[in-house]
């Protein structure tokens, strides 16, 4: 069992950075691999990033490459989102999310391939 916990959100002006923390629960966290999605207000959840749980191999959605960046720190139980130039589109509620198991082709964009979610943390950006 994992718990997730997701902070770091706000409002923030176009341009500007946030930082979103998700801290994990339990002693396995370094076994899961962990994924970022979002989900803005009248559309579905979409994702945004994810990070393997060994290698630290990880994926962007186009809309967020060269922004964003996913990290983890595994003796922390964390897993980061750094996110610079921000833009109004990028306003949403943001989760992330624990995968037990791994899949082929690009099984990490698929909400339905993740055990845990965390409880997400609401992003504003103004332009």
């Amino acid at each position: 069992q994992v718990q997730l916990v997701e902070s770091g959100g706000g409002l923030v002006q176009a341009g500007g950075s946030l930082r979103l923390s998700c801290a994990a629960s339990g002693r396995t966290f370094s076994r899961y691999a962990m994924g970022w999605f979002r989900q803005a207000a009248g559309k579905e959840r979409e994702f945004v990033s994810h990070i393997s749980w060994s290698v630290g191999i990880t994926y962007y959605a186009d809309s967020v490459k060269g922004r964003f960046t996913i990290s983890r720190d595994n003796a922390e139980n964390t897993v980061y989102l750094q996110m610079n130039s921000l833009k109004p589109e990028d306003t949403a509620v943001y989760y992330c999310a624990a995968a037990a198991v791994a899949g082929g082709g690009f099984w990490y964009k698929s909400v339905t391939r993740y055990d845990y979610w965390g409880q997400g943390t609401q992003v504003t950006v103004s332009s």
